[in-house]
């Protein structure tokens, strides 16, 4: 299981991080808003420990833009013992939970454990959009008649597509989440796998499509 601790008293996050790990955790660390904003974007996580006040973005923007952009990543935030409106309007933009510092590190890995498994239960075989269902389990995609077999790559990525409708990735953005930071896959790759969704995706005779923005990257969209 994969988290993201974004805290800039460097030195707790250390601490937190060594903790986590030797729960058998895999955890990035980052020490400011512009970071943890970046990193929750282009990597798949199944949570992220976001300290309220930070530098370059505080925790509120990030969690807000994350989740004006549809990310469901979930959120635990760290806050002041003192800063009650703000632990409030964290809830309110689309937390999970909050933790007041000082904190023992005992009830954070049980606000963790709690906030992973309500992600796991929420967690759907199936997606929808519009009039396209994807199952996860089979990897198949319907219109509600028809079926059409994905390749587990093809179906990781229209994964990504359908829970983030309309947000538009980078071929760069895809390989990351997908393959991982450190993958050594070439470009075209993930050009056969979009053309080949894409053909699919027409064949089915949806009414949606993965359109391409010159430039920028790869969405799904509704046909008009």
């Amino acid at each position: 299981m994969r988290l993201l601790i974004a805290e800039d008293e460097e030195e707790l996050a250390r601490a937190i991080q060594v903790i986590l790990e030797s729960e058998g955790y895999t955890v990035d660390s980052v020490h400011d808003g512009k970071d943890a904003y970046e990193y929750a974007v282009l990597a798949e996580y199944d949570g992220v420990i976001l300290d309220i006040m930070m530098p370059k973005l505080s925790g509120m923007e990030v969690l807000e833009k994350l989740r004006s952009e549809g990310n469901q990543t979930p959120i635990l935030l760290l806050t002041a013992k003192s800063a009650v409106e703000n632990r409030i309007d964290g809830l309110d933009l689309g937390a999970d939970d909050y933790l007041t510092k000082p904190f023992a590190m005992g009830e954070l890995l049980a606000r963790i454990r709690a906030m992973t498994r309500r992600k796991t239960v929420l967690q759907a075989n199936n997606l929808t959009f519009e009039d396209l269902e994807l199952n996860k389990d089979i990897m198949r995609i319907s219109n509600g008649q028809d079926e059409i077999k994905l390749s587990n790559k093809e179906c990781q990525i229209l994964q990504l597509l359908m829970e983030n409708p309309k947000q538009i990735f980078s071929a760069d953005q895809m390989i990351e989440r997908i393959w991982g930071w450190d993958a050594d896959i070439e470009m075209n790759s993930i050009w056969v796998h979009l053309s080949n969704l894409r053909k699919k995706l027409a064949e089915l005779d949806v009414h949606v499509k993965i359109v391409a923005t010159r430039g920028v990257g790869y969405s799904l969209e509704v046909i008009e």
